[in-house]
């Protein structure tokens, strides 16, 4: 299902100095209409395709994932007043999903351990406060109990797994029917095989009324069928086929002839 319409900018934002609004993307942007589950952001760093994705994120009002609230992360600060100048359509609109960088996961680890080395500790401070009987199952049981379902969700260890592992568990665990995911890069900690895992798990989640747009280099990735691809490479943002990327086809060439590029350097 397609809850996000369409996003568009207000005409006076093109006249906005500073960053974000000196961007040409900024500067030349036309309505983005939504026309399929997944959309794929594509083109080169620098582009502004992840300024418009938190930009997204921040008028959404995300959820993010291992940062701090979108309205007080410090880093968002730009994305929060391009937001401001957004005008977003939806067919239904939803207060499911997430938005995730790439970089914050490695705090939202954190915080899981973190998190659960508390609640361990909260038991055993219950007995040190005399608690007995009971008064100290029932207390002990409540904490231990969300220890538990954040073991069961994430692991015992949310670090001792691979990165890419980790990722694809947070995923599995996130992702439920009818939610908007804004995410940012999810390729970064994932090998070639778990690109193609999480791609199984887009197109799967499509089919349970989930919207998806992502911002990523990943040819595996942006090979989804069905997909739309918007290309940030030229300003305004185009739509453009698969083949067109450029991406697909320098990987594709690299690949065919690796030696014709390695040979200039």
């Amino acid at each position: 299902m397609i809850h996000l319409r369409s996003i568009d900018i207000r005409p006076a934002a093109r006249e906005l100095d500073g960053f974000p609004f000196a961007l040409p993307v900024v500067r030349k942007f036309k309505e983005i209409k939504f026309r399929s589950p997944v959309t794929f952001l594509v083109g080169e760093n620098g582009s502004g395709k992840s300024t418009v994705l938190e930009a997204l994120a921040a008028g959404v009002g995300s959820v993010v994932v291992g940062g701090e609230d979108v309205r007080a992360d410090k880093t968002l600060g730009h994305a929060r007043a391009l937001a401001a100048q957004l005008k977003l359509t939806w067919s239904k609109r939803t207060h499911r999903g997430f938005f995730l960088r790439a970089e914050d996961f490695f705090n939202f680890t954190r915080r899981v351990n973190q998190t659960s080395a508390e609640l361990e500790e909260m038991a055993g401070e219950f007995e040190r406060e005399g608690l007995k009987g009971y008064a100290l199952r029932l207390a002990q049981g409540v904490v231990r109990g969300q220890r538990r379902a954040l073991a069961n969700r994430y692991g015992e260890d949310a670090d001792a797994r691979s990165h890419g592992e980790s990722f694809l568990q947070l995923f599995q665990s996130r992702f439920v029917p009818g939610g908007l995911y804004l995410l940012d890069e999810p390729e970064a900690p994932l090998s070639p095989q778990r690109q193609l895992a999480l791609l199984a798990m887009l197109k799967g989640m499509a089919g349970q009324d989930a919207q998806f747009v992502v911002a990523t280099h990943s040819p595996i990735l942006m090979a989804l069928p069905g997909a739309d691809i918007l290309s940030f490479d030229r300003a305004p943002v185009r739509r453009v086929r698969y083949e067109e990327v450029e991406h697909v086809a320098l990987t594709r060439d690299f690949l065919n002839n690796p030696e014709a590029f390695l040979r200039h350097l």
